[in-house]
């Protein structure tokens, strides 16, 4: 494991994404769960969120690959928390809360956590994060999750465009490039 660098350790994202919609949506049938107890307020097909997510974090591990700088690692990181990080935690809080397994429980356990720890743990380890900012982007991507739960997928755009503006004026003026 010494070998995967930070990365490479971003590519087992959608990897454990791919996993983890097979189990919601082909072993069990997560939107109906998700519907006995939570409006419907995102019409999008699971397939068309399971296509944007994972063009989204690879386009996000394709701009940090040719850009690597600070806004990379943290938008990254962010999309990462948001997307999977919150997820594990809605499964688990929501199948305790409604004791009903909630269908993604398994790879949210099995797979993003891990995942997720691996690549925030290469992170630190080659101090593109620290403590401090880890937990700040642990709040933000949360609640970003939260937004998207509440009002729909509005949010992901807003990101996208929040974050692109952001690394493209980061990496033409150079600023927060990683050494």
């Amino acid at each position: 494991m010494n070998k995967i660098n930070f990365k490479i350790a971003l590519l087992l994202a959608p990897l454990a994404y791919t996993i983890h919609h097979f189990e919601e949506h082909i072993i069990f049938n997560f939107r109906a769960w998700r519907l006995k107890y939570f409006l419907d307020n995102n019409q999008l097909s699971t397939e068309t969120v399971f296509l944007i997510l994972t063009g989204i974090t690879l386009i996000n591990i394709i701009l940090h690959f040719i850009i690597e700088n600070r806004a990379t690692t943290y938008s990254m990181i962010i999309f990462l928390i948001s997307t999977q990080v919150a997820n594990f935690l809605f499964h688990l809080v929501f199948t305790i809360i409604f004791w009903d397994f909630s269908p993604g429980l398994i790879t949210a356990i099995l797979l993003y956590l891990p995942v997720n720890i691996f690549i925030i743990r290469k992170g630190l380890q080659e101090k593109l994060l620290t403590i401090k900012t880890t937990l700040l982007l642990f709040v933000i991507g949360t609640s970003m999750f939260v937004i998207f739960e509440m009002l729909g997928p509005a949010i992901i755009l807003l990101f996208l465009i929040i974050t692109y503006v952001w690394i493209a004026y980061s990496a033409f003026t150079k600023k927060s490039v990683i050494t």
